[in-house]
């Protein structure tokens, strides 16, 4: 055999043997992450979603809180108006003309000698 043809063959064993060896080998896939990494984004997110649920609970609180405060004010106003209402009804009645009327008909008789005078603080 010439030089050429048993190179010729030997090129023809080689293709046959990396065909082979092509089928029978298993590819192993190497991701662009160790488990340490993964683990340590699970943990990441978890987190992040813990955060954002605190978070939002925390502002419904702060929302509920503000809300009974308002209603807390609106009440304490209301009730401001009527004690005015009030006081405006206690100074009317205790006008001197309207209890002197009222110590007329009672019969009481108003003797200026017997007056006194008491001055508010």
């Amino acid at each position: 055999m010439s030089n050429l043809a048993r190179k010729y063959q030997q090129q023809q064993q080689e293709q046959v043997e990396q065909n082979s060896k092509s089928i029978g080998e298993i590819k192993i896939k190497k991701s662009w992450l160790t488990p340490g990494e993964k683990i340590i984004g699970v943990a990441f997110a978890g987190l992040v979603c813990f955060g954002a649920v605190h978070l939002i609970s925390t502002q419904a609180n702060i929302y509920e809180v503000n809300k009974d405060l308002q209603n807390v004010e609106a009440k304490v106003k209301e009730q401001q108006k009527v004690n005015g209402d009030l006081q405006v009804q206690v100074s009317e009645l205790s006008a001197y003309d309207r209890i002197y009327e009222k110590a007329k008909k009672m019969g009481l008789v108003l003797n200026e000698n017997n007056v006194k005078v008491v001055q508010e603080k």
